[in-house]
């Protein structure tokens, strides 16, 4: 234990020796764009959040902002947590942490959730119930859990916690910047719109995930662990309650 603890501090330690041997990161303002695009999308008529075109506005402009920051700094993949070195290690760990609240998650969602008399028929029409499972398992549920996690763990979490660091407030309490950056980009991760529509009252589970995947990458730096949690995650609730319902 003490052994592995050292290794983490390490790994800390040499994240940021890359990033301050870069001159300090530009346009990390840039991660406000997404939260302030999801907070127009709730003072949005019904109507039109009922539009996809809608419901995928926050995400959409996060991925350019993401393009924005990345053309204008350096040194991408420490910054976002994705060095060669570290996908071994990303995907054993990954791999662990994703059996475990897949399997949690399936249990919620199958007895809980209609024990607290919330619907889960609905999960019958969601997008990904219409796709092919040969099509889903592995190659989409893993392409989604890429852009997921380099939008909201990588590049929101990691920006807005280099964001606040920066301010007066937060300079010499990193572990507060760390915190509120942690439960902001977990909310937004939450109430995105595509996810709000499309799983209804069970986004909240995302709150969940969103903190465990997002204290992971804080904790190790390394975004291969909560990329391959993310996918081992859905690929069991998926097959799972696919089974049961459809």
């Amino acid at each position: 234990m003490r052994r592995q603890e050292e290794q983490q501090t390490e790994a800390i330690i040499e994240y940021d020796r890359r990033v301050a041997a870069h001159p300090p990161e530009l346009w990390t303002a840039l991660v406000i764009t997404p939260l302030l695009a999801t907070a127009f999308f709730y003072l949005l008529p019904a109507h039109a959040q009922a539009q996809r075109s809608w419901q995928f506005l926050p995400q959409l402009s996060a991925y350019a902002c993401l393009t924005l920051w990345a053309v204008r700094n350096r040194d991408i993949p420490a910054k976002l947590g994705l060095e060669y070195g570290k996908i071994s290690t990303g995907i054993w760990k990954g791999l662990g942490v994703g059996l475990i609240l897949g399997s949690l998650n399936t249990v919620l969602i199958l007895y809980g959730a209609p024990l607290l008399d919330i619907e889960i028929g609905f999960l019958r029409e969601t997008p990904h119930a219409h796709l092919s499972p040969a099509l889903m398992v592995p190659w989409f549920i893993l392409l989604i859990a890429i852009g997921v996690e380099v939008n909201f763990r990588g590049f929101f979490l990691g920006r807005f916690t280099a964001l606040l660091t920066i301010c007066p407030v937060f300079s010499q309490r990193p572990f507060v910047a760390q915190a509120l950056a942690l439960g902001l980009s977990s909310l937004i991760f939450a109430f995105d719109p595509f996810m709000v529509v499309t799983f209804q009252s069970l986004h909240w589970i995302a709150l969940w995930d969103g903190l465990i995947w997002g204290g992971i990458w804080l904790y190790t730096r390394n975004l291969y662990i909560p990329i391959t949690a993310h996918a081992m995650e859905v690929i069991i609730e998926y097959l799972t309650i696919r089974s049961l319902l459809i």
